[in-house]
């Protein structure tokens, strides 16, 4: 008897804890900064998943926001942009920098936010904070790929590391 229920229930287990697996998310946002020196500007662009930042939204603003839909609350730009604007940070030469919004697109289920920095002078220091999504998941992690005077670089930042400082 425990021969039989053990070959029924050890596939039912089996099935269950896969399963558990492949619903398992994983919690990214992407944004690329490209100094563009003939412009005078750094252009940015942000990928974050929509229902990530919907859920963020709403935890932070207690309201349905419903992004992309037809349901889409008026206020819903306005929103985003405070959003952006208190979980991205940017210091250049050790000075706060104004990001201004520029546009959105949606691609899929991704997001995708164009923001700018007007700068004139030479870029010694660049620094960026980057706390999207990660008072909502512990796990987000938040990639920043660089482009400044020539110079790539990439940047993990997570819910414990959320900043990152660039010599040039």
């Amino acid at each position: 008897m425990k021969k039989y229920l053990l070959q029924i229930a050890l596939p039912f287990l089996l099935i269950l804890l896969l399963s558990s697996f492949a619903v398992h998310k994983f919690y990214v946002s992407v944004t690329q900064i490209d100094y563009v020196a003939n412009k005078k500007r750094i252009e940015i662009t942000h990928r974050i998943f929509i229902d990530d930042l919907e859920k963020a939204l709403e935890s932070k603003y207690n309201k349905k926001v419903y992004l992309t839909s037809s349901k889409e609350l008026p206020e819903a730009e306005t929103l985003i942009k405070n959003y952006l604007k208190e979980n991205i940070k940017i210091s250049i030469n050790k000075k706060p920098q104004n990001i201004e919004f520029l546009a959105r697109e949606v691609e899929g289920d991704v997001l995708i936010f164009y923001t700018k920095i007007a700068i004139s002078k030479k870029i010694n220091t660049f620094e960026i904070f980057n706390s999207i999504l990660t008072d909502i998941y512990k796990e987000q992690q938040n990639i920043v790929h660089t482009n400044i005077n020539g110079y790539k670089k990439s940047i993990l930042l997570t819910n414990t590391e959320l900043q990152e400082k660039i010599d040039y």
